[in-house]
């Protein structure tokens, strides 16, 4: 009981623009997730593409997203606004929605998601540095947690509708794709006037934040942090590869986007508990941690496609993602001077974006050559080389 009275008094604290942003991230997800959760089965059975296709497809498109961090998060460093870069990626990303309902094609499925994720890219930076800037310093890692909780919980719902739509109109694929379009307009128009911007300090003369002197002042602390973070993305390849494997194992069309029910409703429930950790705890022993369940989840989806043993390594996923995600998010905020986070999320999340394309590529090729099982079998290994980095960043910090 004193647990939980303590976590609703924590979440009583927490600002309201935290909350409006989790639920416009809420919203989003829904409408993003109806579609990522058909998206490659969409493509291997009514487009006929290969699952190598569908890794680079995943790859360029999430590297993308967050390549785009870099130059979103240094405008809004620069201009000392977040809310208009933010509103308009969330603007291209729901307005690009109906192009997924249309395509005839991996080249417009393509286009689509490369646009869908220009959006997301756009709106990344600003919006964490946003959070960054409302939220007190003792609570910004329950206010991360609890943005990402709000967000998981649209990506639970997200594969569920879609499920319930595939069921009620026979596996049409695109009529599905036109329902995403409805919550993507919902967030835009919250985001739009639902929340105020804080006043930022800003000073007489504007200096470009990707200026020499301006990196040197992030320090070493910070760039510790983004090399943690692209040994993250090369060990923890796009979620499609987890659709295929459920649907590898014999799980009706129909039905294969309640694996990613499954992990996310573990995500949602687990990341805003992790976050307040975070702000109690070691963040590099919770990164091990975290990256230990991802090892324990890609060893149980590599020994068996059997829909109970995919579920419970998909489970495993979620508990790592939702240790892990906000945590990063934090380190960040942390670690980076205040006139620069946005510049400190967009190179975070381009070096991310740079592993996250090697990962995914590297996942379809080994996929299609070798067999699934080996993806997994990769992933793991790209686990312990990330658990030794971390292991040997903490030596060197003691000594």
């Amino acid at each position: 009981m004193k647990v939980k009275s303590q976590v609703e008094r924590s979440l009583r604290q927490i600002p309201s623009g935290i909350w409006v942003l989790g639920l416009v991230s809420l919203l989003m997800d829904v409408s993003s997730e109806m579609i990522h959760s058909l998206l490659p089965l969409f493509m291997v059975t009514i487009l006929g593409t290969s699952t190598m296709a569908v890794g680079l497809v995943e790859g360029l498109a999430e590297s993308l997203a967050l390549v785009v961090k870099v130059f979103s998060g240094t405008l809004s460093d620069y201009w000392g606004k977040r809310k208009g870069l933010a509103l308009f990626g969330y603007a291209l990303s729901a307005f690009t929605k109906p192009l997924f309902a249309v395509a005839d094609g991996i080249g417009l499925v393509l286009t689509a998601r490369l646009l869908d994720r220009v959006g997301k890219g756009t709106r990344g930076a600003p919006r964490d540095a946003l959070i960054a800037d409302i939220a007190p310093p003792e609570l910004r890692g329950a206010a991360f947690g609890l943005r990402q909780s709000l967000d998981t919980v649209g990506a639970l719902l997200g594969p569920l509708l879609a499920v319930g739509l595939m069921l009620l109109w026979a596996n049409d694929f695109r009529a599905v794709f036109w329902v995403a379009v409805i919550p993507g307009l919902m967030a835009v128009g919250l985001l739009l006037f639902g929340i105020q911007e804080p006043v930022h300090r800003q000073t007489a003369v504007r200096t470009n934040p990707i200026r020499r002197d301006n990196l040197l002042r992030l320090g070493s602390a910070y760039w510790w942090v983004v090399g943690i973070g692209a040994l993250f993305m090369l060990a923890r390849f796009s979620e499609a590869f987890l659709l295929l494997r459920a649907q590898h194992g014999g799980i009706p069309i129909a039905l294969v986007p309640l694996v990613m029910v499954a992990m996310n409703l573990i995500y949602a429930v687990s990341a805003y508990p992790f976050g307040k950790l975070s702000d109690q705890m070691s963040h590099l022993k919770l990164l091990t941690f975290g990256l230990l369940v991802l090892i324990a989840a890609d060893l149980v989806l590599a020994m068996s496609d059997h829909w109970g043993v995919v579920l419970l390594g998909i489970g495993l996923w979620g508990l790592h993602m939702g240790m892990t995600q906000g945590l990063l998010a934090t380190m960040v905020a942390d670690t980076a001077p205040a006139d620069l986070r946005g510049t400190a999320y967009g190179f975070f999340n381009l070096a991310s974006g740079l592993a996250m394309l090697i990962a995914s590529v590297l996942a379809g090729f080994l996929w299609d050559q070798i067999g699934p099982a080996f993806t997994f079998y990769a992933g793991a290994v790209f686990c312990g080389l990330a658990v030794m980095g971390l292991t040997l960043f903490q030596v060197q910090k003691k000594a």
